[in-house]
C-alpha cells in the first residue's frame, strides 16, 4: 500500500506554530496549487487549497523560513481525522502530514537561507511524536486541530 502526496505550491499564509505540553513543535499552513488550461481558445484556471502539517524539527524550520507567498515543494501522507465539536457534532478534516519540504524560487526570495542545502527531510516526522493524539492540547491549552 502507498499513501504519498507530493505538491508544489505557494503558501496562503505564514505557518502557524503550536507546541505540545512536552515542547514538540507543530506547524500548520496552507498551500495553493493552480491548474491552468486552454479549451476552445478560452484560458481556464482552478486553484486547490491544501492543509499542511509538519512536526518536530521540520515544523521549526517551516516556521522560521516559510512565509505567505513562498513557493515550496512538500511531500508526505494524506490523513483524515475526526473529532466532536462542542455541540457533539462529528467534524472531519483532511490534511497532508509532511516529512519533507524544499523551498523553491530564486535565492533571496521568500527569506530563504543564503547558504547550504535548502532541502529538509525528516525521518519519521510524518506521524507526530510518540504518544501525541489528535485530541491532545498545546502548551497554551488549545486543542491540536488543524
Amino acid at each position: 500500500m502507498l499513501n504519498k502526496v507530493m505538491l508544489i505550491g505557494n503558501l496562503g499564509r505564514d505557518p502557524e506554530m503550536k507546541f505540545t505540553p512536552s515542547g514538540t513543535a507543530i506547524a500548520n499552513f496552507s498551500i495553493a496549487t493552480t491548474e491552468r488550461w486552454t479549451k476552445d481558445g478560452q484560458k481556464n484556471e482552478k486553484t486547490e487549497w491544501h492543509k499542511i502539517v509538519a512536526w518536530q524539527r521540520l515544523a521549526e524550520i517551516c516556521g522560521e523560513y516559510l512565509h505567505r507567498g513562498s513557493q515550496v515543494y512538500v511531500s508526505g501522507k494524506l490523513q483524515t481525522r475526526s473529532w466532536d465539536d462542542k455541540e457533539g457534532n462529528k467534524k472531519y478534516t483532511t490534511e497532508i502530514v509532511i516529512n519533507q519540504m524544499q523551498m523553491l524560487g530564486r535565492k533571496g526570495e521568500s527569506n530563504q537561507p543564503q547558504t547550504g542545502d535548502n532541502e529538509y527531510p525528516v525521518d519519521g516526522g510524518d506521524r507526530g511524536p510518540e504518544g501525541t493524539n489528535p485530541g491532545d492540547t498545546t502548551s497554551d491549552g488549545e486543542s491540536i486541530s488543524f
